[in-house]
């Protein structure tokens, strides 16, 4: 599999929308999936942590160099928790061909403690 980034600021400017309106609001093609290293510190834990990546706004040159919002670090309850948002095909089989673009994309957000990363 070969990633590749898409030229221009305006692709980039839609696919950072794109992956926060999945983040934040759960909508669009995708799925979320949560480690079982968050799943096990408990149901109280994994909502806190969806809450927590929900709502993180703290973007910037270092930890968002491309400007896709794709991913993200956060404190929970003490525990460093990650977050990162891939863009696969609809098949889930290789990386889109175009995260731009919703009809060929499927986001997948996974939340996981910093020491699964």
């Amino acid at each position: 599999m070969v990633w590749k980034r898409l030229d221009g600021a305006a692709p980039r400017q839609a696919i950072r929308e794109l992956n926060d309106r999945f983040r934040r609001e759960g909508l669009g093609n995708g799925s979320v999936m949560v480690t079982s290293g968050v799943q096990a510190i408990g149901a109280e834990f994994v909502l806190k942590a969806v809450q927590t990546v929900r709502t993180f706004d703290q973007f910037s040159e270092d930890n968002d160099p491309w400007g896709e919002h794709d991913f993200g670090a956060v404190e929970v309850d003490g525990e460093r928790v990650f977050w990162k948002v891939d863009c696969y095909d609809p098949t889930l089989t290789q990386g889109s061909e175009n995260p731009a673009n919703e009809a060929v994309t499927h986001r997948v957000l996974t939340i996981m403690l910093a020491g699964e990363y």
